[in-house]
């Protein structure tokens, strides 16, 4: 697509060549470099108006830059602050356990009964069970289970023919799934037929 000014620079050249002349009258000169100076200025006009266009498409994309910047600083301090402060409600529910294990030991210690002892214990665990199914932690079931190698872990094999092999005999320690992550297996001791 030509310009404006492409169109009147080739009028000119056209109007040289069609008169078939080099030389012409003083006059003509005169409207040729008369006809080349409005060119050249409206060149000069558009390219003062890209410059400017350049300029502001320039101070345009240095404030978004700066902006970019600024909400990429921001959205890290965001998450750190995420990070830092992530488990406090999962702490202020350890701590409301640690609550009732101080008050189930005071009254051990005023009494001197192990049975209040006990029942504030078993209290106790059942509130901090209740916080970590909130948490979305539940036990691995493994006693009298086939054994598993993705949640449980072998410790020891018993030999037992009356029982299946693989069949977990004991559970040495439990294990626990946070969602549908293992976050700690069971330790276990498996059924295996014996080598008679």
């Amino acid at each position: 697509m030509e310009t404006k000014i492409e169109n009147e620079g080739k009028k000119v050249e056209e109007k040289a060549e069609d008169s078939g002349q080099v030389s012409g009258t003083l006059e003509e000169k005169k409207d040729e470099v008369e006809d080349l100076k409005k060119i050249v200025e409206e060149y000069r006009r558009e390219v003062e108006e890209e410059k400017r266009k350049a300029e502001e498409y320039l101070t345009r994309l240095k404030y978004v830059q700066a902006d970019y910047l600024n909400f990429r600083k921001r959205i890290e301090k965001e998450i750190e602050e995420v990070k830092k402060y992530s488990n406090e409600r999962f702490i202020v529910s350890l701590l409301e356990v640690v609550d009732e294990l101080e008050m189930a030991l005071e009254a051990g210690k005023k009494t001197n009964s192990i049975k209040i002892l006990l029942e504030g214990v078993e209290m106790t665990l059942k509130k901090l069970n209740k916080i970590l199914e909130g948490e979305g932690v539940k036990r691995i079931e493994a006693l009298g289970k086939m054994f598993d190698p993705n949640i449980h872990y072998v410790i020891a094999r018993v030999e037992k023919d009356d029982i299946e092999e693989g069949t977990i005999l004991e559970e040495v320690r439990k294990g626990y799934i946070m969602k549908d992550r293992v976050i700690r297996p069971s330790i276990v001791k498996v059924a295996v037929k014996s080598s008679k």
